[in-house]
C-alpha cells in the first residue's frame, strides 16, 4: 500500500485543490492507496472539505481517512496520521502542494528498493500574485541548492525500509530537512516528474518564512549534529552571486533583501503563520 500523509492547519482555500490533484494521478498510481489527511488546531473548514472527497477516492478504490486533531502543531499530525499508515512507502505532502498526474507513480516505482531510499519530484511554485514574491521566487529557483540535489521542500517519500530510520517525528520546525538528512545523498532520488508549492506573498510574509526556515534548521542542527553529515547542500560561491546578479538584478536584490531582513526579525512559533 502507498500511504499519503497530509498535516493541514486552516488550509481551507488550498485543500480541495491538493486532493483534486492526487485524484488526477494516472494509470501508473499505485492500485491501492490511503491518504490520510491530519486537519490539526484548524478554526476553518479543511477537516469538511477534505471530508467530501471520500467517494471520489473511492470510486479510484482508494482510502481517504481525515483525522480533525483539536491541538495544533505539524510533528503531532505528523505522528498521528502515521500511526494511521499502512505497510509500505509514505509520501508527506504540504496541503498546498498540487503533484502532477505522474508523480505518485514515478515516487512509488522509484521507491520499490529493500534498501532505504527518499524521493521528491521537481519542485515549482505557483505564480504569486505580488511583484515582490514573483521575483523572488525567480532567484529562489536558481540558486545551486534548489538546481542540484533532492531538495524535497513541500513534498518527499520515503520506503518502508527508509521510515524506520526514525521512531516519532521530534517537535522541530524543518521536519523536512530532517528526514532529508536522514539519508545519505546517494540513498536520495529525484524522479522527473513537478510538483507546485505556494509562496507566501508580500514582503513582510517572505522575511517571516525564510526566520522560520532559518531557525528550524539551527535548531535541528543543534539538536542533532550527527545528521549534517548528510547535507549536500551547494554553497552559493562568489561566481554564483556574480551570475544570479547578472541574470536577473531585481530578483537578486529582492532575494538578498529577503535574508538580511530575516536576520533582524525574531521568530516566534506561537504566533508563526505562512502570511497568506
Amino acid at each position: 500500500m502507498f500511504n499519503v500523509i497530509l498535516p493541514a492547519h486552516d488550509e481551507a482555500d488550498f485543500i480541495g485543490e491538493t486532493l483534486d490533484g492526487l485524484l488526477a494521478q494516472d494509470a501508473s498510481a499505485p492500485e491501492e492507496m490511503r491518504v490520510i489527511v491530519a486537519a490539526n488546531g484548524c478554526s476553518d473548514r479543511t477537516a469538511e472539505i477534505a471530508h467530501r472527497f471520500a467517494a471520489p477516492f473511492a470510486t479510484r478504490g482508494w482510502e481517504l481517512i481525515v483525522l480533525d486533531i483539536p491541538e495544533g502543531g505539524k510533528p503531532g499530525a505528523l505522528n498521528r496520521a502515521d500511526a494511521e499508515a499502512g505497510p509500505g512507502p509514505r509520501a508527506y505532502l504540504d496541503a498546498d502542494v498540487v503533484c502532477s498526474p505522474t508523480l505518485v507513480g514515478l515516487l512509488a516505482r522509484a521507491l520499490d528498493e529493500a534498501e532505504p531510499r527518499y524521493a521528491s519530484g521537481i519542485f515549482t511554485i505557483t505564480p504569486p500574485k505580488s511583484l515582490i514574491s514573483r521575483l523572488y521566487a525567480r532567484l529562489w529557483l536558481k540558486v545551486p541548492f534548489m538546481t542540484a540535489g533532492v531538495p524535497g521542500c513541500g513534498l518527499f517519500a520515503v520506503n518502508e525500509a527508509g521510515r524506520a530510520r526514525w521512531q516519532d517525528f521530534p517537535d522541530i520546525i524543518a521536519d523536512d530537512l530532517f528526514v532529508r538528512l536522514n539519508f545519505a545523498p546517494s540513498e536520495r532520488i529525484r524522479v522527473d516528474a513537478p510538483f507546485t508549492w505556494v509562496l507566501a506573498e508580500g514582503f513582510g510574509a517572505l522575511v517571516r518564512v525564510r526566520r522560520r526556515w532559518d531557525t528550524g534548521n539551527r535548531q535541528l542542527l543543534e539538536l542533532r549534529p550527527d545528521l549534517a553529515v548528510n547535507e549536500e547542500k551547494a554553497p552559493v560561491r562568489p561566481a554564483d552571486h556574480l551570475r544570479l546578479l547578472a541574470g536577473q538584478p531585481l530578483s537578486y536584490l529582492v532575494y538578498v533583501a529577503v535574508a538580511v531582513a530575516s536576520r533582524f526579525s525574531v521568530y516566534d512559533r506561537a504566533s508563526w503563520a505562512r502570511g497568506r
